[in-house]
């Protein structure tokens, strides 16, 4: 009888971050092809939509950088990997990696690392302390761009070593990212619930409020938006939770506040099912201030078939074709963004329709979670047949 390979994932919580879902994804396509999968993290919002049936969960404080914890964390995972019989461990951040590298390799089993974000560094400590994402049989890039920071900074960690290091586009689920999917009943009680305008154009900045996201920067460019004269009436939206950040939150209401953007600017905390807040929006931007490992906002868009805009730096300009599927506006700089924005806004409908529906074309083309889940798979195959 085949033996049925089995896969420990770690990873420190199970949000809804582009990492947590790509965990989840892969976590329940690998049943599908007859292996057996396994989740190792602290908590999270996505562990309540797991399906137990396919996928077993350890809850541990992965999440912690405790060299204690650290080291007790390496300990169980390690017992665990011998009472499951586990064949691939999958890290997916620095602090569970470390607890990952030790049971691994006391097990002799195999261990693969992604690179979810650029992790940078100004000493030797953090450097060494980052290096353990390098250190796996199997290295994953989320992007080109990522690619490119691992080579550069960590490169030495592949000279006269069999270790792979191989692009693996993150992918988003395109069904559940369709517009022809949406209950427009769902779309009309969103926008009653935050009294949205959908008479107005609607400008949609999703994302978690942090500092480099760029929320400043777009806040900026609808002050000069709001100084134009013939542009179409418009409300824009920040949707996204503060993590308790809530003195971030609070200087972004307050700049809007100085700049008299109260009717112009809505803050929601969060919504349910996105596709939902994407039905409402005319136009998705994308402002952030420093790289992108992927861009998801920017794909889920183009799934969407809506414009995007998206600053001109990271994984966003390999995820959408200029003057195509999207726009790139010169990073860091209002001026640039809301010339982008009006250039959108006097577009005629089948211009829009055209841009959504290469978007659309772009994203089941290259980043369908299918795809990514389907590469993935492969190269385990690959790891399993050289042990």
């Amino acid at each position: 009888m085949k033996k049925k390979i089995k896969v420990l994932q770690v990873i420190p919580k199970l949000g809804y971050g582009g990492a947590e879902t790509g965990c989840y994804d892969l976590a329940h396509f690998l049943p599908e092809q007859g292996w057996k999968s396994y989740i190792a993290t602290s908590g999270g919002g996505l562990l309540q939509y797991i399906d137990n049936k396919k996928v077993t969960i350890f809850k541990l404080p992965m999440q912690s950088k405790n060299p204690i914890l650290i080291l007790l964390n390496a300990i169980i995972l390690f017992f665990i990997i011998l009472f499951y019989n586990i064949d691939i461990v999958h890290a997916r951040s620095r602090a569970p990696a470390w607890s990952c590298y030790f049971a691994a390799r006391l097990s002799f089993r195999k261990f693969v690392t992604t690179f979810h974000g650029t992790y940078n560094f100004n000493n030797k400590i953090k450097k060494f302390y980052n290096s353990i994402m390098a250190k796996s049989d199997l290295v994953i890039a989320g992007s080109n761009f990522i690619f490119s920071h691992i080579n550069k900074d960590y490169g030495e960690y592949f000279l006269k070593s069999k270790r792979k290091l191989l692009v693996i586009f993150r992918g988003i689920n395109t069904s559940y990212f369709n517009s022809q999917k949406i209950l427009p009943i769902k779309i009309e009680k969103f926008a009653k619930e935050h009294n949205i305008d959908r008479n107005k154009f609607i400008i949609l900045l999703p994302g978690r409020l942090t500092s480099w996201k760029g929320h400043k920067i777009f806040i900026e460019s609808i002050k000069l938006l709001s100084e134009k004269n013939d542009i179409p009436p418009f409300e824009a939206i920040i949707l996204g939770s503060d993590q308790g950040r809530s003195v971030y939150k609070k200087k972004l209401i307050v700049l809007t506040q100085q700049h008299r953007l109260g009717k112009n600017i809505k803050f929601i905390d969060h919504c349910k099912e996105m596709p939902v807040a994407y039905g409402v929006a005319n136009l998705v931007c994308s402002c952030s201030i420093e790289p992108e490992a992927f861009g998801r906002v920017s794909v889920e868009a183009q799934s969407m078939q809506l414009p995007i805009i998206a600053s001109d730096i990271g994984g966003s300009k390999e995820t959408i074709v200029d003057g195509k599927t999207g726009y790139l506006f010169k990073n860091k700089d209002p001026n640039s963004l809301v010339d982008t924005i009006v250039m959108v806004m006097k577009k005629d409908y089948n211009s829009l329709k055209s841009i959504g529906y290469e978007g659309r074309k772009n994203v089941l083309k290259r980043f369908d979670v299918d795809k990514m889940c389907q590469t993935t798979f492969t190269e385990y195959k690959k790891l399993i047949r050289l042990s």
